[in-house]
């Protein structure tokens, strides 16, 4: 009779213990931010964008006025190299393989650097997010906040644990503000 009651017991706590679990996991709050998309719609990570894309046609724009020249030059090589000798033609050869050289790794630096900017700029953009969604995370009671697109984490999601769009707005806002309020201290000064 003792080991029917200690049974008992035991199945009464096991189904409490269980209930107690299955409520507490019920009361977790979660959503997840397609982050591909909240990089795409946010204007501050499209105004990092627009910067280096009118940085690159200047930058590109000087390398190409070299190399415009580069290749005049190299016409003219070949209408006066029967003109001027072997000699001249292969020391003129030479000078324009070497400045051929110079203008790809030009072109190579220029590449790097841009991507090396932006990318620091971008790198701080997402710390800048992570602390944006956190705050709003806290402020919103969730429990988890996942993130998919490019680097996915869920598998799947129903639509109404989408905040993306919430949260665009969010960053988008704060952006706004952030920028009005560099435009009046510009202005004070």
């Amino acid at each position: 009779m003792c080991k029917k009651t200690i049974i008992l017991l035991a199945l009464a706590i096991a189904v409490v213990a269980c209930n107690k679990t299955t409520t507490a996991s019920k009361e977790f709050k979660t959503a997840y931010i397609d982050t591909a998309k909240l990089m795409e719609e946010s204007t501050e990570a499209k105004d990092i964008e627009a910067k280096y894309k009118d940085k690159s046609k200047v930058m590109g724009s000087q390398l190409e006025a070299e190399v415009n020249r580069f290749k005049q030059e190299a016409a003219s090589f070949k209408d006066n190299a029967a003109k001027n000798g072997q000699v001249w033609a292969q020391q003129k050869g030479a000078e324009l393989q070497e400045r051929e050289q110079k203008l790809s790794y030009a072109q190579q630096a220029m590449l790097q650097q841009l991507q090396q900017e932006s990318g620091v700029e971008m790198d701080s953009l997402v710390i800048s997010y992570k602390k944006v969604i956190k705050a709003y995370g806290k402020d919103k009671g969730y429990d988890y906040i996942y993130g998919t697109g490019d680097a996915q984490s869920i598998l799947y999601a129903k639509d109404n644990y989408d905040i993306t769009k919430e949260l665009i707005k969010v960053i988008n806002d704060k952006y706004k503000a952030n920028d009005k309020k560099e435009d009046k201290e510009a202005d004070k000064k």
